[in-house]
Parts: C-alpha cells; sequence; structure tokens
C-alpha cells in the first residue's frame, strides 16, 4: 500500500513537472514569436504651421491661440512598432500628448483623411488649406493609413494653404 501511495506522489509530480516544462516552452516560444513580428525602431515625428507664419490673417481670431510661436505642434522621436503606418503613430502620439486629433476613415480602400490636429481643421485658411505628410522629405501620395514606417524615417505633418503646393518638395 505504501509503494502504492509513493507512485501515485512520484506520478502527481512528473504531471506536474511535465505541466510546467510545457508552460515554460511555450512562453518561450511566445516571446521570441512577439519579437521576431514586434521589433520596433524609432522615427522622428513632427506637427507644423510654418506656411502660417505669414499668413495668419487666413485664421479667424479666436484660432491664433492655438499656433504655436515656433509653428511647431509636436517634434519628438518615438518608439514604432513594426508594421506601424503614418497613420497609427500620428494617431497614437497625438493621443499620449492629448494633442486633438480628427480623421475620417473609409475602411473599405483602407484610407484615412486628418481633417484637424490641435484643432486646426481643414479649411481653417481657406478653402485649400489642410493637412499633407511628407516622410525624409517626399509626399508619398498615398494615405496615411497605407504607408508603412521603416527605422530612422523622419514623418512631418504639414499645415497646406493651397493643396501643398505651398510645402517644400510638394510634387518631387
Amino acid at each position: 500500500m505504501k509503494e502504492l501511495r509513493g507512485f501515485r506522489k512520484i506520478k502527481k509530480l512528473l504531471i506536474v513537472c511535465t505541466i510546467i516544462f510545457f508552460a515554460v516552452i511555450i512562453s518561450a516560444c511566445s516571446t521570441e514569436a512577439q519579437a521576431i513580428s514586434g521589433e520596433s525602431f524609432t522615427i522622428t515625428l513632427s506637427v507644423r504651421t510654418d506656411t502660417l507664419i505669414d499668413n495668419m490673417n487666413l485664421l479667424d481670431r479666436e484660432k491664433h491661440e492655438i499656433i504655436p510661436d515656433n509653428n511647431i505642434i509636436f517634434y519628438e522621436i518615438v518608439v514604432v512598432r513594426d508594421g506601424d503606418s503614418v497613420f497609427d503613430v500620428l494617431q497614437r502620439e497625438m493621443r499620449n500628448a492629448g494633442i486633438h486629433m480628427a480623421f475620417r476613415n473609409t475602411p473599405i480602400i483602407n484610407s484615412v483623411y486628418i481633417e484637424a490636429i490641435n484643432n486646426l481643421y481643414e479649411f481653417d485658411a481657406g478653402a485649400l488649406s489642410g493637412w499633407k505628410y511628407s516622410v525624409n522629405g517626399r509626399f508619398p501620395g498615398v494615405s496615411a493609413s497605407s504607408y508603412n514606417l521603416n527605422p530612422g524615417d523622419v514623418v512631418e505633418w504639414h499645415y497646406t494653404l493651397n493643396l501643398g503646393r505651398d510645402l517644400d518638395g510638394f510634387g518631387e
């Protein structure tokens, strides 16, 4: 009878050890998979209103207070996850910084349109004004939700007064 109890204890101990062993293996595999699929890197993200420097007269007076003196609403080096789009990063960083942002989403074509950042809306400075983005000095011409980022990218959101024609590098 004592041998039977000893055998049961050993059997329970082996079952517990086996469960722990597999839990550790599964956990290690999961962590490795996350590291492979979820690598992170940094980019530079800025939101600017340089076009308004000499054109504040185009804005209603109540909007003047939302334009920073240096025309930089946001500027930081931020951590990005592999697979993040320009839109993903803008949305996350504006939320983290407490900066208002509004957008329209068209899921059927995986497209977003930025309506406002920091309460500066499209059309606030005229019928052709709104937000455009560049990556490494170039304007991609695709929705921010479709443009995936790479390590070291420099992403700038610009407020345009003329559909982007007033921005350096637009159309290159």
